[in-house]
C-alpha cells in the first residue's frame, strides 16, 4: 500500500509544524519535520542562496525515506511539514532566483491534498526566521498564487487550536469520500 502524501504549506509561523504533528498523531501516520528550520538550528542562521538547492534536495530525500518507512508500516498517510515548493518560493522572495521553481512545482505533484495555512496565527519570533508579520503575509500570496497557477489540490486553512485541526481533518477525509 502506498501512503498519501499531505503537505502542511504555508509561510512562516503558521503552524506548520503543530498542525503536521496533530493529524499524524491522528491518522496514526508518519510525519515529515520540516528541513529549513533544523538547518537555521544547527547553523545558527538562514540558508544563504547558494544553498536553497541543497535544502530542497534534502527536504525530498527527507520525504521519500518516510514514504519507505510507511509503506514497510502500512500507515495511509504522510504528513509532510512544509515542501519544496516552499524552499523555491523563499529562493524566489528572497534572492530573485527561479531556478528552483520548476523542479519544485513537479515535485509537488506528489502530494494528494496540500494544506495552505492562513497567516492568522500571532507571530512569534524564534531567533532564526528571516521575516515578521509583513513578509509573511507576502510570501502567503505567493503560495497561493504558486498553487492556483499549477492547479495543485489545495485547501486553505485558518483559524487555530482544535478548531484548526478539525478543519484539516475534514479537508483530508475528502481524499476517502
Amino acid at each position: 500500500m502506498t501512503p498519501q502524501l499531505i503537505c502542511v504549506l504555508g509561510a512562516e509561523c503558521t503552524g506548520k509544524s503543530t498542525l503536521a504533528q496533530a493529524l499524524a498523531a491522528h491518522y496514526g501516520g508518519l510525519w515529515v519535520p520540516e528541513y529549513l528550520r533544523a538547518f537555521c538550528d544547527q547553523h545558527g542562521r538562514t540558508p544563504t542562496q547558494d544553498e536553497q538547492a541543497d535544502i530542497m534536495r534534502i527536504q525530498f530525500d527527507q520525504e521519500e525515506q518516510t514514504v519507505a518507512r510507511a509503506k514497510q508500516s502500512s500507515c495511509s498517510y504522510v504528513l509532510c511539514d512544509t515542501a519544496p515548493l516552499m524552499t523555491a518560493i523563499y529562493s524566489e522572495f528572497y534572492f530573485s532566483d527561479s531556478r528552483l521553481t520548476a523542479c519544485a512545482h513537479a515535485l509537488h505533484a506528489r502530494y494528494a491534498l496540500t494544506l495552505l495555512l492562513q497567516p492568522d496565527l500571532v507571530w512569534e519570533a524564534d531567533g532564526v526566521h528571516r521575516s515578521g508579520q509583513p513578509i509573511r503575509d507576502r510570501v502567503h500570496a505567493r503560495l497561493g498564487h504558486a498553487l492556483q497557477a499549477s492547479h495543485h489540490p489545495h485547501i486553505a486553512i485558518g483559524d487555530s487550536g482544535p478548531s484548526r485541526l478539525q478543519a484539516a481533518i475534514r479537508a483530508i477525509d475528502t481524499l476517502t469520500e
